[in-house]
């Protein structure tokens, strides 16, 4: 008989077991410093903002394999694990209020790992920005609830953060890896994963919103009367709040805001426009980094820069992979066997050169190759 079968992300309520996340710290730091060692910290950025890998280092570590509790208690765990003095890598942020605290984090572990002062304000920024880039470039009803920023003592960085939609109860994961950063606001990620695609999404960081996002800077470079003036006069008389973009479709069973088409927003920030006049922002990512910036107001100079100027922007979903690797019959997306197979290989080979006693390490490497499909032995 054929085993199939699907995966899901639900968020789960409550806290991992002390016991449980103890055990996690001492396999954590084992597996990575054996990482760091044979191949670098470069090369743990690059493995932690792989999605892939990620999610098979949370499963080695023995948490959910299908919750989207592994974010945030894996990054919770290596932060504890790392030994930054031995390293040179951290973490700082976390979840809720701990990610409020990554700019002064950022500063102490700057400095622990010898930083200067221009590299420690160009991580803030980093930090600020993803966050930015992801709480409102980016609209498909997944705001943040968790962030963590890794740094190594050579000044490159990572970001895994992740959102929540609180009306399916999915959540998102966001990827972030400094090396591959050109621009923070154009096709910026390593990857966005998720269980979940949206029919409609704002996306002002695809490529194809290159014309929204430059008329959005000419608009605000124009006086705040005037924008008032372009509002007013494009607003129906029957419409009357920001809430009226949302489009209520059932979904699992609940209702869900699906963004269709672009509407009038009833608000926006018309002080932060007012700075951004005073301003005058060069581009889009100035713009975005200001304060007062926020969703409500990026959908107003949006819906503008569509209805006025003729540039629409993508309302294609950005998200890229599940947190599966996939079907063996293609559904929803055939295996990718490379990326799979690297990120066994490298687990496994950590496992078994680090200082883990015989019991931890074989149960580790049992709990590896449940990851593992049949026509591939560890």
């Amino acid at each position: 008989m054929r085993r199939t079968g699907l995966a899901e992300l639900p968020l789960h309520v409550g806290k991992a077991p002390q016991w449980l996340v103890s055990r996690m710290i001492g396999l954590a730091r084992g597996i990575v410093a054996v990482i760091v060692d044979e191949h670098g910290r470069d090369t743990f950025l690059r493995r932690i903002s792989d999605p892939y890998w990620f999610q098979a280092l949370g499963c080695v570590l023995g948490y959910d394999w299908h919750s989207s509790g592994v974010t945030t208690v894996l990054t919770g765990v290596l932060k504890n694990a790392l030994e930054r003095e031995k390293l040179g890598l951290a973490v700082c942020g976390g979840k809720g209020k701990a990610s409020k605290r990554t700019p002064s984090e950022v500063g102490v572990v700057g400095e622990e790992l010898g930083l200067s002062i221009e590299d420690i304000d160009r991580l803030r920024y980093a930090s600020r920005m993803s966050a930015k880039v992801d709480n409102t470039a980016i609209q498909a009803g997944y705001p943040l609830y968790h962030h963590a920023f890794f740094i190594t003592g050579d000044g490159e960085w990572a970001v895994v953060q992740q959102g929540m939609n609180t009306y399916d109860r999915t959540a998102r994961r966001y990827h972030w890896l400094s090396e591959d950063i050109e621009d923070f606001v154009v096709e910026p990620h390593k990857a966005i994963v998720g269980d979940a695609k949206r029919a409609a999404a704002l996306n002002m960081t695809a490529q194809e919103s290159e014309g929204c996002r430059k008329a959005s800077v000419d608009i605000v470079r124009e006086k705040p009367a005037k924008v008032g003036n372009m509002l007013r006069s494009m607003r129906p008389a029957y419409q009357r709040s920001l809430k009226e973009w949302m489009h209520p479709t059932q979904e699992n069973g609940l209702k869900a805001p699906v963004l269709d088409v672009l509407s009038m927003p009833s608000r926006m920030n018309w002080t932060a426009l007012a700075n951004a006049y005073e301003l005058q922002p060069r581009n889009y990512e100035e713009l975005l980094g200001m304060r007062g910036i926020g969703p409500a107001t990026v959908r107003g100079l949006a819906l503008i820069s569509e209805l006025v100027y003729g540039e629409r922007p993508s309302w294609k979903d950005p998200v890229k992979y599940s947190f599966a690797y996939g079907g063996k019959d293609g559904v929803p997306f055939p295996v990718d066997r490379k990326s799979m197979d690297e990120s066994v290989s490298m687990l496994e080979e950590a496992i078994e050169k680090s200082r883990l006693g015989d019991r931890e390490r074989l149960s580790s490497l049992r709990k590896l190759r449940r990851l593992v499909p049949p026509d591939r032995h560890v």
